[in-house]
């Protein structure tokens, strides 16, 4: 009978590469959009898979509120409203790269969770 024949032959040489998610959330839609642009120049000058800016819904936040101060009177009412954006972006890269790429200057206003899986 023969030996089982394992994998002997096939070494990982190059560094773990993770699966990381990078999530924008903002206000303003102007801030966000040149924070993901900057991002990805960054992933695609180091040579990296990058998908994305996946586009999420919007969220719509609403208050409605009586115009007048006493509540009596007519019923006139305002409604007010605040918009968050969220772009998703998926990278391919081993961990420490990523600090190379985040450390851009980020837009105030801008929210950035940065989320590492094993690919």
């Amino acid at each position: 009978m023969s030996k089982p024949v394992g994998k002997a032959g096939l070494e990982d040489d190059g560094p773990a590469l993770h699966r990381i998610r990078i999530t924008l959330t903002s206000k303003n839609v102007k801030n966000l959009e040149k924070v993901c642009a900057d991002l990805i120049r960054g992933a695609k000058e180091k040579m990296l898979r990058v998908k994305g800016p996946v586009r999420m819904p919007t969220k719509t936040l609403r208050i409605t509120t009586r115009k007048g101060p006493s509540g009596q009177g007519t019923s006139t009412f305002d409604c007010f409203e605040m918009r968050i954006h969220k772009r998703l972006i998926d990278l391919h890269s081993p961990a420490d790269v990523v600090k190379q790429i985040t450390s851009i200057s980020i837009e105030p206003g801008v929210e950035v969770e940065v989320t590492i899986n094993d690919a």
